[in-house]
């Protein structure tokens, strides 16, 4: 049964597993709307029933009215014009009542539906696996957190609207057939007949839809690639050549929303010319080939008409719900795919100082390529430990397993007495300040930037002076002319590379960290720029657990430690002067880069 259910009603499931209750609460409303709508409907009934009567001619349909005006007199209500006027008026009233509620409760729900949306996709990538992450599509991720939500936003919409419209055929289409059997069913076979027509437009806006989050997805990847090379591009005059991608993007995602809106404009004008054919010929047949006369289907009219109106605003809002049914998909599959690929965490909090950190035969895969083979390596609190090798040696990779960002597959890494996988890596990892060859930089003021949006209290601010003090970048604050209120620009546009380093080393330090990372952090400076950076550095020898990866030799002279890697192993460690007297591959390093 819940495979039968899930299969059929797989859209009011996805609802259902985000709202609970909340879905039928608005089900229950729409219901209610019906009934009352056809309530207020039925007191033409009587209003006929007395004209018929007064003209001296019997309804054929009367003896099916009954039940409406013995309901009525049951209830010691005399009838009158005056009376059923009221109680129509009543009907409709009570209607116009639940119809504000409903639309209200919806809104509501709808928000509350998004906020969730939104809340739970951040919860999950927060927490999704780094290794995951490297390999999926931003732009993915950036369309489907933000314009994708809209999107599906309005699937919501649509689809309980469309239920509405269902709940209304089902109301007007019992009243008619209580009226009139033989023209109800002529009149449904011919609604029927009209779903044949629009099966197709559903199949081809479902395709369009899920065509146009493809697109979506791909046009934002491209618009993150053009703002976050824009300076290459615009350097090199690529910028035109690369626009074409998007024009060829756009272009594409055009044509996918002109095709859905072509879909729905047919359904929009067709709706009234198929209502008025199917009621024309089901009248033609009912008075001209079976002979029947035309008072009983002017009485049940009235349900039809509104019945097939209804009708036709169902099927127009399901395909407008099916032009964002795609979008549904690609929510639903994106959660799972958080879901599925979530970080792996242990228990353990960290609360003492990190007081050593070993690795033992730690062995990394990448796909089918083994990146760490077998490091077994011993880093000491507040000690210096670099890392140099050819490019593609994994010195980068094994700061990251360090770091906590990647799971190894087979070995031990031990923080203190706890192996990496025991603990609460929030807990470990908010202790680590990472430091990168691009300075990570916030639109935002330095204070800002430094603080990670900290209250600006007298503890914090004192906080934020001693970080920019020792990051030796005090005195460009202070010549600012709004001080640690400038703002920073986009990527840090008005910032020298130098500057940019120091902002960086500053945040890290205001954390309180306990170990500092440099992964090629001075590599994109000049050599001047490079020395000031090395000399901050230093002065943080003996305070921090420092790990360097490093191409540049100059930069880790005074490491305590220096770990010379290849093709993932450890080849030769120990300090500058060790290795530039035993190893020959670390004095042609030396001499290349032109050190003594």
């Amino acid at each position: 049964m819940k495979k039968l259910i899930e299969k059929y009603f797989e859209s009011l499931v996805y609802f259902y597993r985000a709202l609970k209750y909340k879905v039928f609460i608005i089900l229950l409303l729409s219901v209610l709307i019906g009934f009352l709508d056809g309530l207020g409907l039925t007191m033409f009934l009587p209003l006929l029933t007395m004209v018929s009567d007064t003209g001296g001619t019997q309804s054929a349909s009367s003896e099916n009215l009954n039940f409406l005006l013995r309901f009525i007199t049951d209830l010691n209500i005399d009838l009158t014009l005056v009376r059923i006027l009221l109680l129509m008026a009543c009907f409709f009233i009570a209607k116009s009542i639940v119809v504000y509620l409903y639309e209200v409760y919806k809104v509501n729900v709808q928000q509350q539906f998004i906020t969730k949306i939104r809340f739970t996709n951040l919860r999950r990538l927060n927490n999704l696996a780094f290794k995951y992450f490297i390999s999926s599509d931003p732009g993915r991720i950036q369309n489907t957190m933000t314009g994708e939500v809209d999107r599906v936003a309005r699937a919501f919409l649509t689809y309980f609207t469309a239920f509405q419209a269902g709940i209304m055929v089902v109301v007007y289409m019992y009243f008619a057939f209580t009226i009139d059997t033989k023209f109800a069913l002529l009149v449904s076979a011919g609604g029927i007949l009209t779903n044949f027509v629009y099966k197709k437009i559903y199949k081809n806006t479902k395709g369009a839809s899920r065509k146009l989050t493809g697109e979506n997805n791909v046009f934002q990847s491209l618009v993150i690639q053009h703002v976050s090379n824009f300076k290459y591009l615009k350097a090199t005059g690529s910028i035109s050549k690369y626009s074409n991608k998007l024009k060829s993007s756009i272009d594409k995602i055009e044509t996918s929303n002109v095709r859905i809106g072509k879909l729905g404009a047919f359904l929009t004008a067709s709706r009234e010319p198929i209502v008025v054919l199917v009621v024309v010929t089901v009248i033609y047949i009912q008075t001209s080939l079976l002979g029947s006369s035309l008072g009983p289907i002017l009485i049940s009219l009235l349900f039809f008409y509104r019945a097939l109106n209804f009708l036709m605003q169902m099927q127009n809002q399901w395909n407008k719900f099916l032009a964002v049914s795609g979008s549904m998909e690609n929510m639903s599959r994106f959660s799972e795919e958080l879901k599925l690929n979530k970080e792996e965490k242990g228990s353990v909090v960290i609360r003492d100082e990190i007081s050593k950190i070993k690795l033992n035969k730690v062995i990394f895969n990448y796909g089918p390529n083994t990146i760490i083979n077998g490091v077994s390596l011993d880093i000491p609190r507040h000690k210096t430990i670099a890392f140099v090798g050819e490019s593609g040696s994994g010195k980068t990779t094994l700061v990251n397993l360090i770091a906590g960002l990647l799971p190894i597959d087979q070995g031990e890494i031990i923080i203190n007495k706890n192996f990496i996988s025991e603990l609460n890596l929030t807990s470990y990892q908010s202790r680590i300040g990472y430091i990168t060859q691009d300075p990570v930089i916030f639109n935002d003021t330095i204070f800002n930037n430094i603080t990670f949006w900290d209250e600006k209290s007298e503890v914090n601010i004192l906080k934020f002076t001693n970080a920019i003090k020792k990051a030796a970048i005090y005195e460009f604050v202070q010549e600012q002319e709004e001080r640690e209120n400038t703002l920073l620009g986009s990527f840090g546009s008005n910032l020298s590379g130098g500057q940019k380093q120091r902002i960086s080393i500053a945040r890290e330090l205001y954390k309180d960290v306990e170990i500092l990372i440099l992964d090629e952090a001075t590599s994109a400076l000049d050599s001047e720029t490079e020395k000031e950076i090395q000399k901050n550095m230093d002065n943080l020898q003996g305070d921090y657990t420092i790990l360097i990866v490093a191409h540049r030799i100059s930069t880790i002279k005074n490491a305590d430690k220096i770990v010379i890697m290849n093709k993932g192993r450890i080849e030769e460690q120990g300090s500058f002067q060790e290795l530039y007297d035993s190893s020959i591959y670390f004095k042609k390093l030396v001499s290349l880069q032109e050190l003594s």
